[in-house]
């Protein structure tokens, strides 16, 4: 009888430790299951409660993925890509009306984050444009860059230049959320002071501070880009706004330490404005023509 009730006991031991078992690993197999198949965001950003309790995410973070981590499938257009960013003279040369490249502005291909850069641009845009009075594409606006920043021509949308950029555009904003706002993205529309430009005043800080790098002439040199004349960007170019490029001045040169007060920027940057340059000769249409128009009920 003891024996019996021993070896009873036993069994349902074994069986109770079997089922729990067996309902640790069911409960393990759930948890990995939901957790795959629950839609996972592009990026892996964190969330903080505000105020009024709601939840929201934080900004994304600049972190533009290395080059040769592309997959092989792209990694050969995008190595293309940031070749003709910072090497456009040789790469693109057929576009490219000046000496300019478009690591002049986009430092580091437009990989760095002191610079007007282009990680994020990929999930920005399409975005609307008020040059073109429409929504542009990467492609459009890469076409105007090269029609005014690079004093050239557009090229095809086609074109192994074009798609090479796109695609390269496309794998350093990797990580970026769709129609976020990357805060990196851009400059400030102004310098938002109040003084008038003084131009006789940006001859001078010219002479002191920006032409050992961008020559006596503001021809450039083997260092630093033309700021004017034939071998610089032409007056279509973002850089002949006043605004812009008294922002960039301000907030990246010189390149290796930005010094100049805003004052300084705004007065420098009025003197290259005075500087003779390229006129702006349109190698395609600028206007996107509307032929189909949405009733304005269905755009509500």
């Amino acid at each position: 009888m003891c024996s019996t009730g021993v070896t009873m006991n036993n069994k349902k031991l074994y069986f109770s430790l079997t089922l729990i078992v067996l309902l640790l690993a069911f409960g393990a197999w759930l948890a990995i299951f939901f957790q795959w198949t629950v839609p996972q965001a592009r990026i892996a950003t964190s969330v903080t409660s505000n105020s009024s309790g709601h939840v929201a995410a934080l900004e994304p973070l600049f972190n533009p993925p290395a080059l040769e981590d592309a997959p092989k499938s792209i990694r050969e257009q995008v190595m293309i890509g940031y070749k003709i960013m910072t090497e456009t003279q040789k790469y693109a040369s057929e576009y490219v009306g000046n000496d300019l490249a478009c690591t002049n502005c986009h430092f580091e291909g437009g990989r760095s984050k002191d610079t007007l850069s282009l990680v994020g641009v990929g999930a920005k845009y399409p975005a609307y444009r008020n040059r073109r009075e429409y929504t542009a594409d990467l492609a459009l606006r890469t076409q105007g860059c090269f029609e005014r920043s690079m004093n050239g021509k557009a090229p095809a949308p086609n074109s192994q230049i074009m798609q090479s950029l796109l695609v390269y555009y496309q794998w350093i904003s990797k990580g970026v959320p769709i129609y976020s706002n990357p805060p990196w993205l851009g400059v400030p529309h102004d310098l938002g002071i109040d003084s008038k430009a003084d131009v006789a005043a940006g001859k001078k800080i010219y002479a002191d501070v920006c032409s050992r790098c961008h020559g006596d002439d503001g021809h450039g040199t083997l260092i630093a880009p033309a700021l004017w004349g034939d071998k610089s960007f032409n007056d279509g170019a973002g850089m002949h706004r006043l605004r812009t490029f008294s922002v960039f001045t301000w907030r990246f040169m010189p390149k290796s330490g930005p010094i100049l007060t805003k004052e300084q920027a705004l007065n420098v940057a009025a003197y290259a404005h005075e500087q003779p340059r390229p006129k702006y000769m349109a190698t395609h249409p600028n206007k996107i023509k509307r032929v189909i128009k949405l009733p304005v009920e269905a755009i509500k």
